[in-house]
C-alpha cells in the first residue's frame, strides 16, 4: 500500500539543482522550508496568505507563492528560488534590477523578479499593458513599478532571457 504523502517522514524535491530531502510536517510551507531549513532567505515572508507576491519561486518552471504551498505538493518537483535562478546573479533580469536602481527597500524585489522570469520565459515579447498586468499580482510598497516595468523591457529588448 503507497504511503500517505501527509504522513511520509521525508519529502524530497530537487532545489537549485540540488537533490534535497527535508523531514518536516507535510503542511509546513515551502516558504520556511526554504527559510528556516534550507537557509536559502532570498525568498521572503510577506503577507502569508499568497497575496503579495514576496515569497515566490518557480515550481518546475512556474511562478508560485510558497506562503501557501505544502511541502507535500512539492514531492519529486523542482524549485528554483531567487538563488538560484542564476549562480552568480547574472540573470538579465538581476543585472537590470541592479542598473537601473529597481528597489528601494529592496524586499519584495526577489519575488518581482521569479514572477517575471518565469512569465517571460513563456511570453517573451509582452506589451507595457502585458508586464503590467502580469506584475500587478506582486506588491512594491516602496511604489517602483515603472522602474520594474523600464527594466523587464530593457531585459526583453537585450534578449538572452530564454
Amino acid at each position: 500500500m503507497p504511503e500517505n504523502p501527509k504522513t511520509k517522514p521525508g519529502f524530497s524535491m530537487t532545489v537549485n539543482g540540488e537533490s534535497r530531502t527535508v523531514d518536516v510536517p507535510a503542511d509546513m510551507p515551502l516558504l520556511w522550508v526554504l527559510r528556516d531549513i534550507l537557509n536559502l532567505t532570498g525568498t521572503k515572508y510577506g503577507c502569508g496568505m499568497a497575496l503579495c507576491g514576496a515569497c515566490t519561486v518557480h515550481l518546475d518552471g512556474e511562478a508560485v507563492r510558497s506562503c501557501q504551498m505544502p511541502i507535500s505538493a512539492v514531492e519529486g518537483k523542482t524549485v528554483t528560488t531567487i538563488e538560484g535562478l542564476s549562480p552568480d546573479g547574472n540573470h538579465p533580469l538581476q543585472i537590470l534590477w541592479d542598473e537601473m536602481n529597481v528597489s528601494q527597500c529592496g524586499y519584495c524585489q526577489a519575488g518581482q523578479i521569479m514572477n517575471a522570469a518565469a512569465w517571460l520565459a513563456e511570453n517573451p515579447t509582452p506589451s507595457d499593458e502585458e508586464i503590467d498586468r502580469n506584475q500587478s499580482g506582486n506588491l512594491c510598497r516602496c511604489g517602483t513599478y515603472t522602474r520594474i516595468r523600464d527594466a523587464i523591457k530593457l531585459a526583453i529588448e537585450k534578449g538572452g532571457l530564454a
